[in-house]
């Protein structure tokens, strides 16, 4: 399927960042960059009637639910009718995935994914303060609290806020390549690494940070993820004991500083493979593995391809 048609299904009342989301990556004409432009629409089942935003905002969408029959993404932001939807709204969900549409929630959008019955044996998330509640009204759902978003299927939900715009670029990045994935994130100041990847599983993200010692040590190891790093040498660099510098690594990041530069060198080696034609044993040098050898066992563990498959799907037009 070619990501070409969106619709955005506003449910009253309307959390205004999450519906923001949505525009920002799929409703603004980014032509001059290089972006496919997106058949954006929005769509309530009462169009027109005023609807409920956050600080006493109102807003009006213009489309009825019939404009979302034939788009390739129904997208279904946050909002506190989410939890129980209209049957009309749960339809237009229905409808989407038996066509074999995308379905994108945000944040609480989930719900209204959950109660139009599509959830059942997929994994999915929502934002960690409701995961709970997600599983107990939807107990055949396998909810994942732990990742930024989940792609199982046709169906992506994300975590709250900020994670839908990680679901929309991992959406694009999947449809349209890396390059235009880049392109809208580098337009959206955003980073454009935090990515998740093909058959339900989940690239941990590059963590923001709030530990002053830890934050430069990150940053310093994604522009030198080509030498070779120890626990050791990266305490001295914080002017922390190792030990130290290891719970802190992990309190901030959720992973162990061993597994965080692994993941980041795959992600990078995916960048180099959709956008370049450096070689395996190249690209497995400048990520730091050393040897084609080590780059496809990491690369086969963590995307259950080998970097030659995923080139082929994931290559970036010229």
């Amino acid at each position: 399927m070619a990501l070409r048609s969106v619709a955005v299904v506003l449910q009253d009342p309307v959390a205004m960042f999450e519906f923001g989301v949505l525009t920002e990556v799929f409703g603004i004409d980014r032509t001059d960059d290089g972006v496919p432009p997106f058949d954006f629409r929005v769509c309530t089942e009462f169009p027109g009637m005023p609807l409920r935003g956050d600080g006493g905002i109102t807003l009006t969408a213009p489309l009825g639910l019939e404009a979302t029959t034939d788009v390739d993404l129904v997208a279904i932001p946050a909002s506190d009718a989410a939890y129980a939807p209209s049957e009309a709204v749960k339809q237009v969900v229905r409808d989407a995935v038996d066509r074999g549409a995308y379905v994108l929630s945000v944040c609480s959008g989930a719900f209204t994914l959950g109660a139009a019955g599509v959830l059942d044996g997929r994994e999915v998330t929502t934002h960690w303060r409701h995961s709970d509640e997600l599983a107990a009204a939807y107990p055949l759902a396998k909810v994942n609290p732990d990742v930024l978003y989940a792609h199982d299927g046709t169906i992506i939900t994300s975590a709250g806020t900020a994670a839908g715009m990680d679901a929309c670029l991992h959406l694009v990045r999947s449809e349209h390549g890396g390059a235009v994935a880049n392109r809208i994130a580098r337009r959206m100041v955003i980073s454009p690494h935090r990515d998740g990847g093909q058959r339900q599983f989940i690239d941990r993200p590059i963590p923001v940070t709030e530990c002053e010692s830890i934050g430069p040590v990150l940053q310093w190891l994604l522009e030198n993820l080509d030498d070779p790093h120890t626990v050791a040498e990266l305490a001295r660099r914080a002017s922390m004991s190792s030990r130290t510098f290891a719970r802190k690594f992990v309190s901030e990041t959720g992973t162990t500083p061993h597994q965080w530069i692994t993941d980041q060198r795959i992600l990078r080696a995916r960048e180099l493979l959709e956008e370049t034609d450096l070689s395996i044993e190249q690209i497995a040098g400048d990520v730091g593995f050393g040897s084609a050898a080590l780059l496809r066992h990491h690369f086969a563990q963590c995307t259950g391809l080998t970097p030659t498959v995923f080139r082929t799907r994931h290559r970036s037009p010229a």
